[in-house]
């Protein structure tokens, strides 16, 4: 039985409650009971529009955002929730009106609003708009390492690798803890062939810092080589543990999905850079376990393209896993794969692009600007 005399603002702080311990439905029905003795509070609607965006339910969080904007046009909760759904239905030029009302409206000291929208539109791949927005966090809030974090994540995705390297190192001046920070920072200058430097940022990590296993195979992979570590070296004990964690707190389903979604509609893996954050898991993965099967005089080289994609082995190897990754050229030879892509490449640049063999195209492509090699 309901408490009688609660006030709208006592249902909202339960609901909020109840949100941010993750009960959704639970949330839910106390915002439709408070909604039923005040239809007219702004801060319910809202409320259910982030309960219901949470569950997905997108509509009906739509719904409730515009209920909330029509009872109070410069609401700023509201029109950050509605800007944020409205994304989700690829309304993205009414999206980012949304956005940009409340920082006309003066909301731009608002730390965490102002990062909850540049994280918005950078999860649905507006890039340069949420770089925006964690700068306007940054010009209000300079000492914040969480904004200093987020545009350098921004950064690296639009290709400026100047920017991303400054404002990710800027984050752990501010906060050495920054464990995402870190990790982040190691993997691109991994991915530029710093790898004493990105070695020395893995190792100022702690195991538990890590949500995904790409870091920490490339931590292994660097301690291995640089103190010629045994693979059952228990100094790599606590990371292959949380290799074996990060393995076992995957549903089986959750594999399954990830297995679906990493193949396209002709069953062929789908590009890299779709798929991890950094452009890179697989082809570093299928780097190192081509490496393992080298001879001693095999020469291994790594060459990485603008887009972020990272591809290791001998120079065949690499023109290989590049011809692969242009699925119009997976059943095609090697020969005609890169004559073909060095006419293109010239087209483009101006820069004759030898085909005669693998070594000599791809530092002719890195001599056109096309890609870059790494070692």
């Amino acid at each position: 039985m309901s408490e009688p005399f609660l006030s709208s603002d006592d249902y909202d702080e339960r609901a909020h409650q109840l949100y941010t311990e993750g009960h959704y439905d639970e949330a839910i029905e106390v915002l439709r009971e408070g909604l039923g003795l005040y239809p007219h509070a702004v801060e319910l609607h809202v409320g259910m529009g982030y309960a219901r965006l949470a569950r997905e339910e997108y509509v009906w969080a739509r719904h409730a955002f515009e209920e909330a904007v029509g009872l109070d046009p410069d609401h700023e909760d509201a029109l950050a929730g509605l800007g944020e759904v409205l994304l989700k239905f690829g309304a993205r030029p009414a999206a980012v009106a949304c956005f940009d009302r409340i920082v006309a409206l003066g909301f731009r000291d608002d730390h965490d609003l102002m990062l909850q929208v540049g994280r918005a539109l950078f999860r649905e791949g507006l890039l340069d708009n949420a770089r925006r927005f964690f700068e306007v966090a940054l010009t209000a809030h300079p000492d914040s390492a969480e904004a200093a974090a987020c545009a350098g994540y921004a950064a690296h995705r639009l290709t400026d690798e100047g920017g991303a390297l400054y404002w990710l190192r800027r984050a752990l001046e501010l906060d050495a803890h920054h464990g995402e920070a870190r990790i982040y920072l190691a993997n691109l200058l991994y991915d530029r062939g710093e790898y004493e430097a990105a070695l020395f940022h893995l190792e100022r990590t702690e195991p538990d810092d890590h949500f995904d296993g790409l870091a920490i195979w490339r931590l292994i992979e660097l301690k291995r080589s640089v103190y010629r570590l045994p693979d059952d070296d228990p100094e790599l004990v606590p990371w292959h543990r949380r290799l074996d964690d990060l393995a076992g707190e995957a549903a089986p389903e959750d594999l399954l999905l990830a297995e679906i979604e990493a193949m396209g509609s002709d069953g062929r893996a789908r590009d890299p850079r779709q798929l991890e954050l950094f452009g890179t898991l697989l082809t570093e993965l299928q780097g190192m376990r081509t490496r393992s099967g080298h001879s001693a005089h095999a020469e291994i080289h790594r060459v990485s393209t603008p887009g972020g994609v990272t591809y290791v082995g001998t120079w065949e190897e690499i023109v290989l896993q590049m011809k692969d990754d242009a699925g119009e050229w997976a059943d095609g030879s090697l020969e005609q794969y890169m004559a073909v892509s060095a006419r293109r490449g010239r087209k483009q640049t101006g820069v004759a692009i030898p085909a005669t063999d693998p070594e000599s195209f791809l530092r002719g492509s890195a001599d056109a600007g096309l890609i870059r090699i790494l070692h």
